[in-house]
């Protein structure tokens, strides 16, 4: 057995391939895929190992959040489309611009500057004109308002009209009739649009409008949480045939034998209720396993789930073995990922903590490792 690490985050970009194949073949109508890799690939790292893996699945653009991020992508050598989603300074506009980014804009004044930060450089910036069709984020939401820009950057020699986009606040609620209600808003001003701009480009559908409704897919859809395997549903991937691409794994670095009474962690907020041993894992909040799994979730040893007793400290947390255990420290252990026939999804994680698992994989820490294979 190799030895253990303290904590590392196991990435397959082989999966994330996979997941864009799959992706790519459910758009209709010669839609294309743009892979989401924003926040260091939500948190699977090396962002442009992952965008890599996404391009090969089949993805023919990227977006990003930041000017860094769309740095990042050029500096390891991809040459895709990148499109800078979110709000820049004026010193981020041009990092994005030097990077050849494709840049979003939502005022007129943003317009302007773009198209004169782009003229001091010698390049024509693409541009992608927002519709707030009720997000209630960037973008304006008036349709009018919005007509009038995407003419203004036609109308710009220094820029280049490259598309209209919008993005929905519910499409990963199945129930949601105000998906529909955006879709049409901004179908209606697609379809005028495209009118008077033949060429513009149209996107709405994230990962979740992607699987829903095959009428959001227009030209492109940005496809952010599926390319990892994580369902947007927050169901099990495995029934929309997607591969989670990471795993979050640790060791046993101790066993104790516990009597009954005896307490693991800060504030005694657990003790054994009859005799048993407890194994002890270097791993915790500071990894980005949540202080709220307290006495709250479960840990993969041996192939089996074994619960989290005590309180998760910022280094280590500490499971229950069982009365009789042959467990020893070195054991491999699984917070994230599969043992055996067993798998705890981040799915399953994030409804413990009440929220999506999106955060799971973009809370694991800095100091946590990532290692990709595949």
């Amino acid at each position: 057995m190799s030895e253990p690490a303290r904590a590392v985050a196991v990435v397959d970009t082989g999966a994330i391939e996979r997941n864009c194949a799959r992706l790519k073949g459910e758009l209709r109508g010669g839609a294309e895929l743009c892979a989401v890799v924003k926040a260091d690939a939500y948190g699977h790292g090396a962002a442009p190992a992952c965008a890599g893996a996404a391009v090969s699945g089949g993805a023919t653009a990227l977006a990003v959040a930041t000017a860094g991020e769309a740095h990042e992508l050029r500096a390891a050598g991809l040459h895709v489309p990148v499109l800078a989603m979110g709000a820049l300074t004026d010193r981020e506009l041009e990092v994005a611009l030097e990077a050849g980014a494709e840049i979003a804009v939502w005022r007129p004044g943003f317009l302007e500057a773009v198209a004169a930060r782009g003229d001091a450089l010698g390049i024509h910036p693409r541009v992608h004109v927002k519709y707030d069709t009720g997000m209630g984020r960037l973008g304006e939401a008036d349709p009018r308002e919005v007509a009038e820009l995407v003419r203004a950057a036609a109308g710009e020699p220094r820029v280049e009209l490259a598309a209209l986009w919008t993005h929905f606040a519910t499409a990963d609620e199945p129930g949601s009739a105000f998906f529909d209600d955006q879709l049409a808003r901004f179908g209606e001003l697609a379809r005028a649009m495209r009118g008077e701009h033949p060429d513009l480009r149209l996107h709405a559908a994230n990962s979740a409008a992607t699987l829903r409704d095959e009428a959001s897919h227009f030209d492109m859809v940005r496809c952010g949480v599926a390319v990892y395997g994580l369902d947007p549903f927050q169901e099990d991937p495995a029934a929309r045939r997607l591969e989670p691409a990471l795993e979050l794994r640790s060791y046993v670095a101790a066993v104790k034998r516990f009597e009954r009474g005896d307490s693991a962690g800060y504030g005694q907020v657990w003790r054994a209720p009859a005799p048993t041993w407890i194994g002890v894992l270097p791993i915790g909040y500071g990894d980005g396993v949540r202080r709220a799994l307290t006495n709250n979730g479960e840990v993969l040893v041996a192939g089996r789930r074994r619960p989290v007793v005590g309180t998760v400290s910022m280094d280590n947390l500490t499971i229950d073995l069982g009365s009789d255990t042959d467990v020893g420290p070195g054991e491999p252990a699984t917070l994230i990922g599969a043992q055996g026939e067993e798998r705890i999804l981040c799915e399953e994680v994030a409804r413990r903590l009440a929220t999506i698992n999106y955060e799971i994989t973009c809370g694991i820490s800095a100091r946590v490792p990532r290692e990709h294979v595949g």
